[in-house]
C-alpha cells in the first residue's frame, strides 16, 4: 500500500503526526507534503521537530514542487489524507485550484478515483464551508472531522486522537487496534 499525507496549517497537526506514525509501524510506504503553515502548526502545538516528523515517511515532497511524482496520475497510490485540512485547503480541493503540490496531490487523487480524506478542523461552520464539504462530497471525496466518541471511554487526549486515526485507516481497511470498537449492548 502506498498513500500521500498531507498536514495542513489548520490545528491538529497531531492527527497528521499520528496517522504517519501508524503507518510507519504498519510498514505502509507514505508520501509526506507538509505546508508552511502546517510546519508552523507542528511547532506551536506539538513537542516534534518537522525534521522527526518528515523522517516518518518513505520519501518527503516539497509543497512548491508541482513536478513531484504525486502530482501525476500515472504515479499510483492508494489515496491521500489531508490530516488536519484546513478551510482555505478544503476551499482550493473543492474547487480544483492546484495552485500547491497539496492541493495537486488531492486533485489526482479524484481525477483517478481514489480515495482522499479530509480531516477537516473548523468550528464553528458556516454555510460555505459546508458546502465545500459538499462539493468534496460529490465528487468522491471523504470527510472525517475530528469528532470523538466517548462509548469507548476515553482517558487521555491520545485516546481521543486515536479514535479519529483509527476512523481514518478504517477508510483504508487497514487493520489496527487503536480503539475500541462498538459491539452492541
Amino acid at each position: 500500500m502506498k498513500l500521500i499525507v498531507g498536514i495542513c496549517g489548520a490545528t491538529g497537526a497531531i492527527y497528521g503526526i499520528r496517522v504517519m506514525e501508524v503507518l510507519r509501524q504498519l510498514d505502509i510506504e507514505t508520501h509526506l507534503i507538509i505546508t508552511e503553515t502546517g510546519k508552523k502548526t507542528i511547532e506551536l502545538e506539538t513537542r516534534y521537530t518537522i525534521k522527526a516528523v518528515e523522517s516518518l515517511a518513505a520519501e518527503v515532497h516539497d509543497n512548491d514542487n508541482l513536478a513531484a511524482s504525486v502530482s501525476s496520475g500515472s504515479f499510483k497510490t492508494d489515496g491521500m489524507i489531508i490530516a488536519p485540512c484546513s478551510i482555505k485547503s478544503l476551499s482550493a480541493i473543492a474547487n480544483s485550484y492546484n495552485a500547491n503540490l497539496l492541493t495537486r496531490a488531492a486533485d489526482v487523487v479524484l481525477k483517478e478515483n481514489r480515495k482522499l480524506i479530509l480531516v477537516v478542523r473548523e468550528t464553528p461552520l458556516h454555510l460555505n464551508h459546508l458546502r465545500l464539504m459538499t462539493k468534496v462530497l460529490e465528487v468522491g471525496g471523504v470527510i472525517i472531522p475530528p469528532m470523538p466518541a466517548f462509548y469507548n471511554k476515553p482517558k487521555t487526549i491520545d485516546d481521543l486522537v486515536n479514535q479519529t486515526v483509527g476512523k481514518i485507516l478504517d477508510q483504508f481497511n487497514i487493520e489496527h487496534g487503536l480503539y475500541t470498537r462498538w459491539n452492541g449492548i
